[in-house]
């Protein structure tokens, strides 16, 4: 598990969520990349009920990465903090239980094609909200890396090489918050929440 970034790649008007994920994918290829398979990074968004009126609801965001197939990761958001946990497959179970606690809202995925090009693993992800495209996210791991601090030049001239402009000099919040402390997998999820939170805020575009 090296470290990774997110990036969300526009979709234009001109062109459909999947005419973008196949633009994008020969470029990758034409840089000699080899697909390697599909992935998938899905959130259960669920919500606290039976709260006091005074309370705000609180959100509990059950995560799963393909990458992680053996792990859950959970994410409990209250009162403007956030506590993040791993566990086995079986807190899914322990979920079916908590229906009395917790109702399940909606569901976001962010799925597509998986490809390995020298030290990095990229993923082309067409993100829907209960079912519904809402636009393209672009995941790069730089596999030899554990530093973000240390990783981000090489990552952004990776990664302009391929996405073009979008991509910006300046590493991301996340990323430029987690410095010189090590990369571990909880933090590719806590990405994938921050973006799937501002997609879920974001009214649908085309298929």
């Amino acid at each position: 598990m090296g470290v990774a970034v997110l990036q969300l790649y526009p979709v234009t008007e001109n062109r459909t969520g999947p005419q973008v994920v196949e633009l994008l994918t020969k470029r990758i290829m034409n840089q000699g990349a080899t697909q390697t398979g599909q992935f998938v990074v899905d959130c259960e968004v669920h919500q606290s009920v039976n709260q006091p009126a005074s309370q705000a609801p609180k959100n509990l965001y059950i995560l799963h990465n393909s990458e992680c197939p053996a792990t859950v990761f959970s994410i409990l958001e209250a009162n403007g903090k956030t506590v993040t946990l791993t566990s086995d497959t079986l807190f899914d179970l322990l979920m079916l239980k908590l229906t009395n606690v917790y109702k399940k809202k909606t569901t976001v995925e962010s799925r597509g094609p998986r490809f390995e090009i020298r030290d990095f693993l990229v993923k082309l992800g067409s993100v829907t909200v209960g079912g519904v495209f809402k636009g393209i996210l672009v995941e790069v791991e730089y596999c030899p890396g554990v530093v973000p601090n240390n990783c981000w030049g090489i990552l952004v001239e990776f990664m302009q090489g391929f996405l073009g402009s979008c991509v910006t000099a300046t590493p991301p919040p996340f990323l430029a918050a987690k410095g010189a402390d090590a990369y571990w997998p909880a933090d590719t999820v806590e990405q994938y929440l921050d973006h799937f939170n501002k997609f879920r805020g974001t009214a649908g575009v085309r298929q």
